[in-house]
This record gives structure tokens, C-alpha cells and sequence, in this order.
């Protein structure tokens, strides 16, 4: 196996009925293999089919506070599928307990047996924009949450990439470990979302000792996002990141903007995306309704089964495992919302020659995004490659390289999106890079311009990491061009922790922080790849 992979599982290795075969996808904290069955026995009272995918999640292994996160997502998927067997929800056969002290890695991992699919709709509208079967797709994945709401169900996590494309052409909706019962009018889940496909009212909503108060309006708003960016390729809130993105929906709530829908949408269409997509959740319009509305705009009434053409088509044995990471699918949130980064490998890099003619095209995958940069094989999580390497990339000064952000954040967080520091000042610190709220306002944007509203918490990867990049570029101008003892990107690493004009004061790092800078340096050297400096 040539990529980095959360749970490395050989294969031939067995696991209750099942022998794992090849790898599928993987996120920060778990993977996903395709496995044959091979005995009859032990398959949990289910009929199985020959083929299935094996999710492992390491509930045996890691530090504390990841395992109880950890377990309070694997219980939440195993719950729903325990309890409701529906057409359009991906199914699971069994769940399995790993016994083997003689592989710690794999020791007490909890592994899910789930249906294989075919794809992904994030890997079909990464090879085809606007597929011509995207109306049809979009009944298929409404009649899905019809079928999770009518169960007192919420998703919580709704976007192309959990929703996953069958061999016969169907479509299933997965990853249910945001998913979450109604309790009268609201449900109760994990404090997370994929910014883009996060309503208004939760962006800054309350955490309480539950988590997070979530409605079903929350997954209309979410089938809202999707349809536009099935039908356009585009999202319907302006803005090139998702942070900004994320600021143009408060703005729009707040009545300050006004939605500005692509005039690509199809007829009928735009005005089923303004009914998902309101201001307030009291004002969107209800499943059922919806549901209709959708069938009857796609021409439908009950949703066919997507075109076998448009599936990705099978590629050669020697090719699987980089198929796998684009087109096959039980790649649920594999660890804590990231899917996205385990399944978008669109992306290409070309040698060109002298002529600028693309010499060599290779694919790029989430494992292996900026090898040349940031080392792929001493523990960065798969899930924040992207994030890491982008974010160094957005700044023109070269001491801001991906090892260094890297090393910065197992410095600062041991890569927890979760964690909390609350002993750090009034605000506390939060999230993978230890923000204080008020601080991050500042960085959040790609823009420049502060946020309007202080973030609060819980922050994620994807709006922490990239304030990070934007912080240190701003730093290291302001950081003595001479005179400062030791690596200028250690330096910046200090600098961060306290500030540019302390590491200026004391011509170097500051002697209450050189534990800290010595454990970046450490990291800088293990992240950065041979021949790099």
C-alpha cells in the first residue's frame, strides 16, 4: 500500500467472516478496505453479500479524549443503522470488535461491515460537473432524508461526499456518525459541520454539555447547497473559500446580503433552492413538500436509478488503490467531518517542458497532496494534507513552508480538532491550532478584513488552519530582519505562541517558550521531506 492510511491493515488479514483485500479511502482517524467473505459463520445473523467494505475505527488505541469522541461517533452510526434498514440509506451488516494483542494498531478497533458502493457523488462531480443525471440524483438523495426525517432522524452532515453511488446505478445516503434522534423538535450532535453546507443559525450556535441543538431544517438547507452545486458546479453563496463563504451566509441571514442564485439553475429549480435555502430555519420549507417538488422538477415522481454510464468506470488491479481514493465509496466521515479530504482527489500535477506543454499528468491524491513539501509517511492526518499545504502556498514568504505549519499544529494541538485549553486566558484556546476567538477575528478571513462577529467555538480545521498561514505571514516582516539567534521558522513558530515583538525583545525565542520551539524544531525536521531545508 503505497499511501499513509489512518489504520494500516494488511491485507489478507482477517477479521471475523471477512479478509480484507484492498485499501478503499481513509480519513484522520479511520479507513476504509474492501474485504470477500470467507466463512459462512460469524456474519451477524445477516446475509451478506461476497464483497463489503470494512470501516475500522480505532476505539482501542489514541489518546482518551480522541477515543471518547471517537465512541460517541462510532455509537451514533451504529445506533441508526440498527435501527432503521431504509432504500436510500447505505446498510450495514454487522459490527465487529478487532481481538489482537499482537497488532496494537488494530487492537480493540471497532469495524463496521457496510455495503460497498460503486462511487461517490464528490468523485462524479469531480470527473463531471453538472452531471446530466444531476435532477434524478437529487430525488434519489431528497427521498433519502424523507426516509431519515420521517424516522425522527437528522443527518447533520449532508454533501456530495457522503452520499455514495451503487453498482446498479442507485443512490445511497452514509456516514451517519453526526446523525442524531429527535428529541420533540430538535436532536443533539457533535460539535461539527462542513462550514459550506452549514446553516446560518448553527455557525455560531451554543454548545451545551450535548452538543450542538440541530432540526431537520438543518439538512434542508444542506440539500439547498448541494442541488446548486450539482446543477451549476458552484455554490450559491459567494466567495473563493469556505471561510468566506461561511461570512457571506451570516451576512445573508442577517439581511445584509441577498442570495444571488446562478442562472445556470434548470427551471423550477432556483425557487426549490431559495425555499431550502431562507434566512431562518422557520421559513424553509418541509421535507415532504420538498420532496415533491423535487420529483416533479426532475420529472421523476419515484426517483430512477442514476445511469450505469455515469459511474466511474473500473480500472485495472495495478490501479485500484488510486481508483479506490477517487471512485469507491463507504467513505463516511472517517474520523471528524473529513471526508471531503479523503475522497476529493480531482486535482492533477504536470511536469511541463520547455515548450510549457504537459510532459507527465499523475493524479494527486489526499494521502500524498505536496509530498514535495511535507512528508507523507511520519503521521500528518491525510485529512488536513490540503489544508496544510494550501495554506503555506497563499503566503509569499518562504519561511511559511507546509512542514512548518505542520509541525506548528502537533506542537499546539497533537492535530486535535476538539481540543480546549481553558486554562489559557479569559477566552481559552480552542481547535487544532489553539485560537483565542478573539484573536482568530482577525485571521479568519481570506480577504483581510477582520470578521465582523467573534468566532465561536468549536473552530474548525478548515477556517483554523488556513488563519494560521495568514498569521505567520504576517509575522515574519515584523520579525528583525537580523540579529535573531537560531531558525527563522522556529522563530515564527514562537512568535505565534506569544508574539513577534517578545521573539524581537529577546533577539531570539524567549526562554519560557523554548520547550515549545524546540519540540517545532523537532517536528520541522520530521515533516520536511530528504533534500529539502
Amino acid at each position: 500500500m503505497s499511501e499513509p492510511y489512518a489504520v494500516p491493515v494488511p491485507r489478507g488479514y482477517r477479521v471475523g467472516a471477512w479478509e480484507v483485500r484492498e485499501p478503499i479511502a481513509t480519513g484522520a482517524f479511520g479507513s476504509v478496505y474492501e474485504a470477500r467473505l470467507v466463512s459462512s459463520a460469524n456474519t451477524g445473523g445477516e446475509d451478506p453479500p461476497q464483497t463489503a467494505a470494512l470501516k475500522f475505527l480505532p476505539t482501542g488505541t489514541g489518546t482518551p479524549r480522541q477515543l471518547s469522541h471517537l465512541r460517541e461517533l462510532v455509537e451514533r452510526e451504529v445506533e441508526l443503522y440498527r435501527r432503521l434498514t431504509r432504500p436510500r440509506l447505505i446498510r450495514m451488516y454487522d459490527t465487529l470488535t478487532v481481538d489482537d494483542p499482537g497488532h496494537p494498531a488494530l487492537d480493540g478497533a471497532t469495524v463496521l461491515v457496510l455495503e460497498k458502493a460503486q462511487g461517490s457523488l464528490s468523485a462524479l462531480l469531480a470527473a463531471s460537473p453538472r452531471p446530466a443525471a444531476g435532477p434524478a440524483l437529487l430525488a434519489q438523495i431528497c427521498e433519502g432524508l424523507a426516509q431519515l426525517h420521517g424516522a425522527n432522524w437528522v443527518h447533520g452532515d449532508l454533501k456530495p461526499a457522503n452520499v455514495l453511488l451503487m453498482k446498479d446505478g442507485s443512490a445511497r445516503l452514509a456516514d451517519f456518525n453526526m446523525a442524531a434522534e429527535l428529541e420533540g423538535t430538535h436532536a443533539y450532535t457533535p460539535a461539527f459541520s462542513t462550514p459550506d453546507y452549514t446553516p446560518p443559525e448553527l455557525l455560531w450556535s451554543e454548545i451545551g454539555e450535548r452538543g450542538r441543538r440541530i432540526r431537520p431544517s438543518a439538512d434542508i438547507w444542506a440539500f439547498g447547497v448541494l442541488a446548486h452545486v450539482v446543477l451549476t458546479g458552484s455554490f450559491p453563496l459567494p466567495g473563493g473559500t469556505p471561510t468566506a463563504r461561511r461570512d457571506a451566509a451570516a451576512a445573508y441571514a442577517r439581511g445584509t446580503d441577498e442570495l444571488r442564485l446562478s442562472p445556470q439553475l434548470p427551471d423550477a429549480w432556483p425557487d426549490i433552492v431559495r425555499a431550502c435555502l431562507t434566512r431562518t430555519h422557520a421559513d424553509r420549507i418541509g421535507t415532504q413538500a420538498l420532496l415533491r417538488r423535487v420529483e416533479t422538477a426532475a420529472g421523476t415522481g419515484r426517483s430512477p436509478r442514476l445511469p450505469r454510464a455515469l459511474l466511474p468506470r473500473r480500472r485495472s488491479r495495478r490501479t485500484t488503490i488510486l481508483a479506490a481514493a477517487l471512485t469507491t465509496a463507504a467513505v463516511a466521515a472517517l474520523g471528524y467531518g473529513i471526508s471531503t479530504w479523503a475522497t476529493d482527489t480531482g486535482d492533477t500535477q504536470g511536469a511541463k517542458d520547455a515548450k510549457g506543454s504537459v510532459a507527465e499528468t499523475r493524479k494527486v491524491t489526499a494521502a500524498t497532496y505536496g509530498a514535495a513539501e511535507l512528508r507523507t509517511d511520519k503521521g500528518v492526518p491525510v485529512a488536513y494534507r490540503r489544508l496544510i499545504v494550501d495554506s503555506a502556498h497563499d503566503c509569499v514568504q518562504p519561511e511559511v513552508t507546509p512542514a512548518l505549519i505542520a509541525a506548528l499544529l502537533k506542537a499546539e494541538s497533537d492535530f486535535d480538532p476538539d481540543l480546549w485549553d481553558p486554562t489559557a486566558g479569559d477566552e481559552g484556546e480552542y481547535g487544532i491550532a489553539r485560537w483565542t476567538p478573539s484573536i482568530l477575528r482577525w485571521y479568519i478571513r481570506a480577504d483581510g478584513v477582520p470578521a465582523q462577529e467573534t468566532p465561536r467555538p468549536p473552530l474548525t480545521p478548515a477556517e483554523s488552519i488556513p488563519a494560521v498561514g495568514r498569521y505567520l505571514c504576517f509575522m515574519e516582516p515584523r520579525l528583525e530582519p537580523t540579529g535573531l539567534s537560531g531558525d527563522r521558522r522556529v522563530l515564527l513558530a514562537a512568535a505565534y505562541r506569544t508574539s513577534y515583538k517578545s521573539v524581537n525583545n529577546a533577539a531570539g525565542v524567549p526562554p519560557k517558550y523554548r520547550d515549545y520551539a524546540d519540540r517545532v524544531a523537532h517536528y520541522l525536521k520530521e515533516y520536511t521531506p530528504p533534500g529539502k531545508k
